[in-house]
Parts: structure tokens; C-alpha cells; sequence
């Protein structure tokens, strides 16, 4: 399992505030333009939408990072198998 400082972990979860917000104010400024043509709002609501989801899945990871581990649940020793 890969292990992230939080030091990387906070990067992950500004990089994803950060993207969040420059493509929402992005999708919101180009869809209160009337002058844009229809093919320029699909493309550029479309690379919107995927980089927010990046920037989602950045900052998922980041804060999975930084939550505290769960303990590890006790196994039962199993009886070694003589044969």
C-alpha cells in the first residue's frame, strides 16, 4: 500500500479546492456569455467536468491520507496442521 506524507496529502486537497474552484467560476462565467458558440460551451463545460472530477479524485485521496487508520482486527491464531 502506497503511503502519503501530509505534507502531500494537503497538496492533493488544495490542488482539488483549487480546481473546484477555477473550473466552477469557469463553467459559470461561459454560460453567462451569450456571444459563445454552442460547440465552445459543450467543449469547454465538457473539460470542466473532467477536471473537476481529477480534482475530486485528487482530494479523495488526499483525505483518505490524512484520516486516522482503523486498527486492524485481531486474528484468531489457526491450530498448525499436523499431517
Amino acid at each position: 500500500m502506497l503511503t502519503i506524507s501530509k505534507r502531500a496529502a494537503w497538496v492533493l486537497i488544495a490542488l482539488c479546492a483549487w480546481t473546484l474552484y477555477v473550473w466552477i467560476t469557469r463553467i459559470v462565467i461561459i454560460a453567462g456569455q451569450k456571444d459563445n458558440s454552442g460547440g465552445f460551451i459543450v467543449v469547454h463545460t465538457t473539460l470542466g467536468l473532467i477536471s473537476i472530477a481529477f480534482g475530486i479524485a485528487a482530494g479523495w485521496i488526499g483525505y483518505r491520507a490524512l484520516r486516522p487508520k482503523a486498527a486492524a482486527p485481531a486474528r484468531a491464531e489457526e491450530p498448525a496442521l499436523k499431517g
